[in-house]
């Protein structure tokens, strides 16, 4: 048995739910990171797709972050010693947005434990699925992909493949990460991980060539390709993979290539290979 496999024999938590209230600073928030204004945000208007991420977020006292940020224990976080984690992708369904004002609702459950053979070695791969409902009705179901490693501190992470080409496509949404955004974009999301504001941890630690910019980030991106060149459309489905990190500095760029209801989207640092990947279909809003 390996010493993943070994970390996790047993471990089984089962579901949690809790409910927020949608408010609308965190999306203006979010805009404004953009340099875009708001969408509409009195009671009753839909949060776009993906944007609720700003709405159910984990606050764990300081004293109970570990090295690199995060919090050394959680309810889904596995009990991998020396654990290092990356997003690796998800899955979105909308039957309808969640609304400004409401309160919703969140069940969250482990779908998967897995651990699998990569090039450098083992990794366990943990997806949580998150079911959102305001009313007794079911609105967004979310399944996000998280894969751990265990590595001790000062090692280096499997270097990046080399991926495919970025997607060229009729429409395109960018960013320039810079190390304020990235920061700005932690701070919205709660997120201490010090990858993305704490350079020479990042380089000097985890083995990185810079600050990480944030997976989700890199998916709210691709996101934000439809939401702008397709208003009078709705997402029903979205899902993504991440296949390389990307770093702060060169401007990144999302990309879509549509095909009747359903786009191909990434999103690559220019002159880089795809940063991440994605499928999105859109139905009349």
């Amino acid at each position: 048995m390996s010493l993943l496999s070994a970390a996790v024999e047993g471990w089984a938590p089962g579901p949690v739910t809790d409910s927020a209230p949608v408010a609308p600073g965190p999306a203006a928030a979010f805009a404004a990171l953009l340099d875009r204004p708001p969408p509409p945000l009195a009671d009753g208007d839909p949060l776009p797709p993906g944007w609720h991420a700003f709405t159910f977020l984990e606050r764990p006292a300081t004293a109970d972050l570990g090295e690199d940020g995060h919090p050394r224990d959680g309810h889904f976080l596995p009990p991998v010693p020396h654990r290092r984690r990356m997003i690796a992708g998800g899955r979105l369904s909308v039957t309808a947005p969640l609304r400004v004002g409401s309160t919703v609702q969140r069940t969250s459950s482990l779908a998967r434990c897995e651990v699998k053979a990569g090039r450098s070695g083992d990794m366990l791969l943990v997806t949580v699925r998150s079911e959102f409902r305001a009313d007794g009705a079911l609105l967004v179901t979310e399944e996000q992909d998280v894969v751990y490693r265990s590595q001790e501190a000062g090692s280096s992470p499997a270097p990046a493949g080399t991926g495919s080409p970025a997607a060229g496509g009729a429409h395109a949404v960018e960013v320039v990460p810079d190390p304020a955004l990235l920061f700005r974009f932690s701070a919205l999301t709660y997120n201490a991980h010090r990858i993305h504001y704490d350079r020479p941890y990042a380089t000097g630690v985890e083995g990185h060539p810079g600050l990480v910019v944030h997976g989700p980030l890199l998916a709210l991106l691709m996101l934000e390709v439809p939401r702008r060149h397709a208003p009078d459309r709705s997402v029903t489905s979205f899902a993504h993979r991440l296949v390389r990190p990307a770093y702060a500095g060169p401007p990144v760029r999302a990309t879509a290539r549509p095909d009747g209801d359903r786009w191909e989207l990434s999103a690559a640092a220019a002159g880089a290979p795809a940063s991440a990947t994605g499928t999105v279909t859109l139905a009349p809003a």
